[in-house]
């Protein structure tokens, strides 16, 4: 699976206007020596905390459900140190609610980064041509499950430590690979208005020393269509498990 570049559109906001009404022919009413008391202010209910619910016996083999409410802390252990991804519902709640699943599942255990963009992204999540010890190098990053996930809109910046989803330039096609991105840099094509963008789900809270040392990693592998360097790790860098836990 490659990062595809497709359109869309940005979000519209209402505005709200405020309205005066004007009373005319009543007299001024004389100030109270004891005002009445205002009204509390009103809060906003408070979104529930996102539940991860019993563990999974198997990995999912349809689109998993939607992460509507909450965040989760994802440590993946690899081979160069770990990764922690704070994964956010509020991003992309689609996108958050695979990553976790497959997260929890195990289905990104023993699979390798297979693409790395110097000063731009390093990208795994193919448990399908992927995965050590029977990985196929001249198919990594073309496989993925069966199912796919809705797009989300993309509604913050992509940064440094921003985690997101890859996918096809088919709308709605992504799944299991994802990315991290290593400069800000990365928001002028990600970001680009003639792209559909690809959701965001997380960011990284602690490891992007790490994901710098696997970007370091000497590249190989075919160039890309339009002449862009080899991007395929020519040392294993993979994630030999992942944990879930909710704050």
């Amino acid at each position: 699976m490659i990062l595809a570049r497709l359109s869309s559109s940005p979000r519209r906001f209402a505005t709200v206007g405020l309205v005066a009404l004007l009373l005319a022919g009543c007299s001024v009413p004389t100030a109270s020596s004891t005002p009445s008391p205002s009204a509390p202010p009103t809060n906003p209910p408070t979104a529930p905390a996102y539940t991860l619910g019993p563990a999974p016996t198997g990995c999912p083999t349809s689109a998993p459900a939607a992460m509507t409410s909450g965040t989760a802390t994802v440590t993946m252990t690899t081979n160069f140190g770990n990764i922690v991804v704070k994964v956010d519902s509020s991003l992309g709640p689609n996108a958050a609610g695979a990553f976790v699943a497959l997260a929890r599942c195990g289905y990104y255990d023993n699979v390798l980064f297979h693409r790395v963009v110097v000063k731009f992204i390093i990208q795994t999540g193919d448990g399908q041509y992927g995965r050590l010890p029977s990985f196929t190098p001249d198919k990594m990053g073309q496989g993925g499950p069966s199912w796919t996930i809705p797009d989300d809109k993309v509604t913050t910046t992509y940064k440094r430590g921003t985690v997101a989803m890859a996918r096809t330039s088919a709308a709605n096609s992504g799944s299991t690979q994802f990315f991290i991105v290593l400069d800000d840099s990365a928001q002028t094509s990600l970001g680009a208005t003639t792209t559909n963008n690809y959701a965001i789900f997380g960011s990284v809270t602690s490891g992007m020393d790490v994901a710098d040392r696997i970007a370091a990693i000497p590249l190989g592998g075919e160039t890309g269509p339009n002449g862009e360097p080899a991007s395929m790790p020519l040392q294993p860098a993979v994630i030999t498990s992942t944990t879930v836990a909710t704050p």
